[in-house]
């Protein structure tokens, strides 16, 4: 396997550097923030009252998540009326809130606004479970930062930490039950793909100088991503394997004259909430974008087999026959009509992506005097020697 020269010292120190810091926020003053803002924001006489307000045990490094319900007096010019006029009703919110300021954060940006915007129209033009987004807040007095709420939705979600395939419902589940999670997975991407004229109604993900096909819009990307490492190693040590792996990309960059479509970004299970092992809610959009249709679905297939390579690592069985790159690819082929084409080259870029946002994060770690900094800064990476095995095009033959 590609992970078997990665330490279980590696793999401990990865559940440590990979799990989101929790939050520190007091919930009581959460809520009477809230609830002050959603005055301003409802119909006079609402009168909300906001309560059970609580955050997850994890939250993400694109965004804080805040749980919460709200009970105001509904009224014709209510945007979420659903009884009549007078009604007092209970509404199951989600607050996502750009991350704190850092003196070494793992993004340039976080575009809350442009995810909201995304959501409410993939919602708009597809049958994709995207959660109703609400309000979309661009100022950071409310909250100390900008900030959307949208609709909460129940569901189980494949954990990242400890992953999914180390033991949970997944593992538990029958091979059917898996074989229907999997194929529901493939159609949010084929839901996605499907929506006709992404440039039109997704203007604001249009990179700059990126044309209306595959090929140039990746382009645009590839570039970016360039310009992302050399944002995140500004002010810390350089990876010559991430280098020599966005060399590689960008002298063999696919012909493919076919239409961009929208793209989900970070197209893996662990951003679906699932309900008898079909999709309720897609969630977490801060990489959509248009690009290639197989951008997303390397994307997916990368994320899972990163996870069997940890497996392999700490001598767990993993899930071998779940999200196979043959079965995920065959499955898109039978829902859009389309072969997907280059799987290895946009499997490296997948693998690159989660490289220099891994990279970054442990930067920021030895920064902060959380890890010792590697003779070798490559070892920075965890999937080194999979990335290594990418470039020397052997890789798929090696894993299960």
């Amino acid at each position: 396997m590609s992970t078997a020269d990665i330490t279980q010292d590696n793999g401990d120190n990865f559940a440590e550097v990979a799990r989101p810091t929790g939050s520190q926020r007091d919930t009581a003053e959460l809520g009477r923030e809230l609830q002050e803002w959603l005055t301003g924001r409802l119909p006079d006489g609402a009168d909300p009252v906001v309560s059970d307000v609580r955050l997850p045990a994890a939250n993400g490094m694109s965004s804080e998540t805040i749980l919460f319900d709200a009970t105001w007096t509904e009224s014709a010019t209510d945007p979420l009326a659903d009884a009549e006029p007078g009604t007092r009703r209970t509404h199951e919110l989600v607050a996502r809130v750009e991350p704190g300021a850092s003196s070494m954060p793992i993004f340039p940006s976080y575009e809350m606004g442009t995810q909201f915007s995304v959501m409410k129209t993939v919602r708009e033009l597809s049958d994709v479970p995207v959660p109703a987004a609400y309000w979309s807040e661009p100022d950071a007095g409310p909250l100390g930062a900008p900030f959307f709420v949208m609709q909460r939705i129940d569901g189980d979600v494949p954990p990242d930490v400890m992953p999914y395939n180390f033991g949970s419902w997944v593992t538990e589940a029958t091979e059917e039950q898996r074989r229907a999670l999997q194929d529901s997975s493939v159609e949010i991407l084929a839901g996605l793909h499907a929506i006709r004229d992404p440039l039109e109604h997704f203007p604001f993900l249009r990179l700059h100088d990126a044309g209306p096909t595959a090929e140039q819009s990746f382009r645009a990307h590839l570039a970016r991503q360039r310009g992302y490492y050399e944002w995140a190693t500004a002010d810390g040590p350089r990876s010559p394997l991430i280098e020599r792996c966005l060399d590689r990309l960008e002298a063999n960059v696919p012909a493919d004259d076919s239409p961009a479509v929208l793209c989900w970004g970070d197209s893996r299970i662990g951003n679906v909430m699932y309900r008898d092992f079909t999709p309720v809610a897609v969630l977490d959009w801060e990489m959509a974008a248009i690009g290639p249709r197989e951008m997303d679905l390397a994307w997916m297939i990368f994320l899972h087999r990163f996870f069997e390579d940890l497996t392999t690592m700490a001598g767990l069985p993993g899930l071998p026959d779940f999200m196979r790159r043959d079965d995920m690819a065959a499955r898109y082929r039978e829902l859009t009509g389309h072969q997907p084409e280059n799987l290895d080259y946009y499997s490296l870029y997948a693998a690159l992506r989660h490289a220099i946002v891994m990279f970054r994060v442990q930067s920021r770690a030895i920064a902060f005097g959380q890890s010792e900094r590697p003779a070798d800064p490559d070892d920075m990476i965890l999937h080194r020697k999979a990335l290594e095995a990418m470039l020397d095009d052997t890789y798929w033959a090696q894993v299960r």
